[in-house]
């Protein structure tokens, strides 16, 4: 018997531009409702606006966008939904701050999709295998959906040793055997090769590794996996960041 339910659910954080029209599916919403779900409805302002003008002249709209998304979340699960607005100059200290604000296990990138059915697991470094089994075992637990574990070769990384510790962890949380996919491949370019991959799966799960949370979403070497990416991507908070 799986032991998800004496445990506290992950919080995944999704931070959605509303004012520029970014939305969730309802598909997404419905993988993601199992977690705790906080919406960050957020607007990035030219440095010569104050957000206190912004506050003034855009939070109504913002506030009901960011209902609106709460609503389709509530739609898929019926569990409440945590909503924030924000206003800022520099959305990479706000993603950080609410993450923080939230203890979010995870930020969501929200990239279209249709039905979730295959998640992708790329190890390229060292990550919290307890902490990304807690998320992925609660987000497939009560469908039929699958999860590779795909390990990514590289210099001091042992790939097959975090693939087997991640299978155990999640099969330790109750998922099938049958659902756990396991591989491990060579890659000059790990970054490359994930974006390449990323059209056979649905939902891509990562760590945040050597890089800030912001870094692994949008910028340095991952952007290619934010921009490139055609499934949405959740990157995994590394414990010590909370």
């Amino acid at each position: 018997m799986s032991d998800l339910s004496i445990r506290e659910p992950p919080t995944v954080l999704v931070p959605v531009e509303v004012l520029e029209g970014e939305s969730i599916s309802d598909s997404l919403a419905a993988f993601l409702a199992p977690a705790n779900v906080v919406v960050l409805g957020y607007h990035v302002l030219p440095e010569q606006t104050p957000t206190e003008q912004a506050s003034l002249q855009f939070e109504d709209r913002a506030r009901a966008a960011v209902s609106d998304l709460a609503a389709v979340f509530r739609a898929a699960d019926g569990a409440d939904v945590e909503t924030r607005v924000a206003f800022t100059h520099d959305r990479e200290q706000t993603v950080e701050r609410v993450a923080t604000e939230v203890g979010a296990t995870a930020v969501l990138l929200p990239n279209p999709v249709g039905a979730v059915s295959d998640v992708v697991v790329p190890f390229r470094g060292a990550i919290d295998a307890d902490r990304l089994a807690d998320l992925v075992a609660t987000l497939l637990a009560d469908g039929e959906g699958t999860v590779t574990l795909w390990g990514i070769e590289s210099d001091g990384f042992d790939a097959a040793a975090t693939v087997e510790r991640a299978r155990s962890s999640l099969r330790e949380r109750g998922l099938d055997a049958a659902r756990i996919t396991t591989e491990t491949t060579a890659a000059e370019s790990p970054i490359r090769d994930i974006v390449v991959r990323s059209a056979d799966f649905d939902v891509i799960v990562m760590g945040e590794g050597d890089d800030s949370l912001w870094s692994a979403l949008f910028g340095g070497e991952n952007e290619r996996v934010a921009d490139g990416a055609v499934a949405p991507v959740l990157v995994v908070r590394d414990r010590e960041t909370e």
